[in-house]
């Protein structure tokens, strides 16, 4: 069996004045196998019929609702139909919004953090399992190219056994009341009942914390948690200090801001080896810098042929040659890229390439969850270190 035609795509959120849904519209129609076809883009019906001209589709496939949209989908004959959805959410609508797309029977790429808690995410871990379908989980910074060379370098052994990883996001957007002028973004992100039980730490931390076990592998086992409200009057910490004890006896430090000022979308990560160390920071994405011991550093360029044939995940990832700078909606484009290729294999019923599995899913979705609750329960303890929750 053989799919002649594009993936078509519905997305919930993404409305008028929204950041991440429109990256994500971008970035899904970036290779040419994925179009836009539906979508329910906000709460309100009419803001969602107002993005849906903007968009230019068809006013019988732009819905109120998304319990609508999944009920008239489901009317239309396979092929015609959305094959995925993308959810582009606050997050307290993530879990209802994939389960119920799950249990209808389509696939689902979702923004992050996955859930609102742990309990969510075991239950959707049990969904995507139940319904066999294909889960994404949009943690974009593991579609740089250089950041799968640094994973595959770690995990390859080149840097010996790791001992320390150090993994900061620090931003400065939020050093200020920002939520009280009426800015979106600000707003749902600092209220609890959308963004959930963390601020700093569940939006920027949970990135970080993923970075960390994509790259080496290894998977934390304890946390010593400081987190902080710095702006009066806000409800959820705003900056958070995390030290991190790994599964193989490796130390780390994980801090994230949004009240460090000056600071843009500074996203970094350094892992040190026994035997060599490497560095690499999502402002400057297309070098990834190699130490070595008494020698001078290398630094390894995106695009060039030695990259692809150090990491086959980073070659593929590629997508222009050196000294062409790719980045932000690239990455988001690459785990479209391969979740779509998964979704089709599916849909065909044959086995994607492996190379096509490398995007974030359920699991690492459940270990974001887990991440949070961990650093929340070691905030508000007395106690030194808490074991990360299972």
């Amino acid at each position: 069996m053989t799919l002649n035609r594009k993936l078509k795509m519905g997305m919930i959120g993404g409305g008028p004045g929204a950041f991440i849904g429109e990256v994500h519209r971008k970035a899904s129609r970036m290779d040419g196998g994925i179009d836009l076809v539906a979508g329910a883009f906000d709460i309100n019906p009419r803001k969602s019929k107002q993005q849906g001209r903007e968009l230019l589709l068809d006013s019988k496939r732009v819905y109120g609702t998304y319990q609508q949209m999944i009920e008239k989908e489901l009317k239309l004959p396979e092929g015609e139909r959305i094959d995925f959805v993308s959810i582009t959410t606050p997050n307290n609508w993530h879990f209802p919004i994939a389960k119920d797309f799950l249990e209808a029977g389509f696939h689902v790429m979702c923004e992050k953090p996955m859930t609102l808690n742990v309990k969510e995410a075991k239950d959707l871990q049990k969904i995507v399992r139940k319904t066999r379908r294909v889960f994404g989980l949009m943690h974009n910074y593991t579609g740089y190219p250089m950041v799968k060379l640094a994973r595959d370098m770690a995990r390859g052994g080149d840097l010996g056994k790791v001992r320390k990883i150090v993994v900061q996001y620090p931003q400065g957007w939020l050093a200020t009341a920002l939520e009280k002028t009426g800015q979106m973004q600000a707003a749902w992100r600092t209220d609890p009942k959308q963004s959930g039980g963390a601020g700093c730490m569940g939006d920027i931390g949970t990135h970080a914390e993923n970075l960390s076990e994509y790259i080496t592998g290894l998977k934390i086992k304890e946390v010593c948690a400081d987190l902080t409200i710095f702006v009066k009057g806000r409800r959820l910490d705003d900056d958070g200090n995390v030290l991190l004890r790994f599964n193989n006896g490796a130390r780390g430090v994980l801090h994230a801001s949004q009240v460090s000022i000056g600071e843009e979308n500074n996203i970094a990560i350094w892992v040190y080896g026994e035997e060599k160390g490497l560095e690499w920071h999502q402002e400057h994405p297309n070098q990834l810098y190699v130490k070595v011991p008494d020698g001078p550093v290398q630094v390894w360029s995106r695009g060039n042929a030695y990259v692809g044939a150090k990491s086959a995940a980073a070659g593929r990832a590629t997508r222009l040659p050196s000294g062409h700078p790719e980045a932000f909606f690239e990455a988001f484009a690459n785990n479209y890229v391969n979740f779509a290729e998964t979704v089709r294999a599916r849909i065909t019923r044959k086995k994607p390439d492996p190379l096509a599995l490398d995007f974030p899913d359920v699991n690492d979705g459940l270990r974001g969850m887990l991440f949070i609750e961990s650093v929340l329960a070691s905030a508000k303890s007395k106690r030194k270190w808490i074991a990360f929750k299972k």
